[in-house]
């Protein structure tokens, strides 16, 4: 082993060995892999149908969360040979009715409404960034 070291270090010089000693030391993880698309996709359906005292609105009409992440996969389904990213699903289906046009908006329990797509670029970039633990 020490004779490996010391190839490294001729080889690499000594900050590299040290670093890499240092991590294997620590038990250090590499970082995974930045998720794919669907996977991204299918947070952002799990974050909706898991809002806590949330209402989504669909043309007038209040649905709870569950119904509308079932009604975002739906719309994904269908248009799956069109989406091909995250941004894409919320654009082209998540954030507003194909038949009226009018935006979905969620309605949280203190009043406060937000356009389902700004809410859901948000936890994207949430999601992307790593704040977002896996789901359960």
């Amino acid at each position: 082993m020490r004779r490996a070291v010391r190839q490294l270090v001729a080889t690499f010089g000594c900050a590299i060995v040290l670093c890499c000693a240092h991590h294997a030391l620590a038990g250090d993880q590499p970082t995974s892999k930045p998720l794919a698309e669907d996977e991204k996709i299918e947070r952002l359906i799990q974050t909706v149908d898991q809002l806590q005292d949330a209402t989504f609105v669909r043309n007038g009409k209040d649905y709870d969360c569950h119904a509308a992440a079932k009604h975002m996969r739906d719309k994904w389904d269908y248009g799956r040979k069109q989406i091909r990213t995250a941004v894409e699903f919320i654009d082209k289906a998540a954030s507003k009715s194909s038949a009226s046009g009018k935006p979905y908006k969620i309605r949280f329990k203190d009043g406060r409404e937000v356009e389902a797509g700004q809410f859901l670029h948000d936890e994207l970039k949430k999601i992307e960034g790593g704040d977002l633990p896996p789901p359960r």
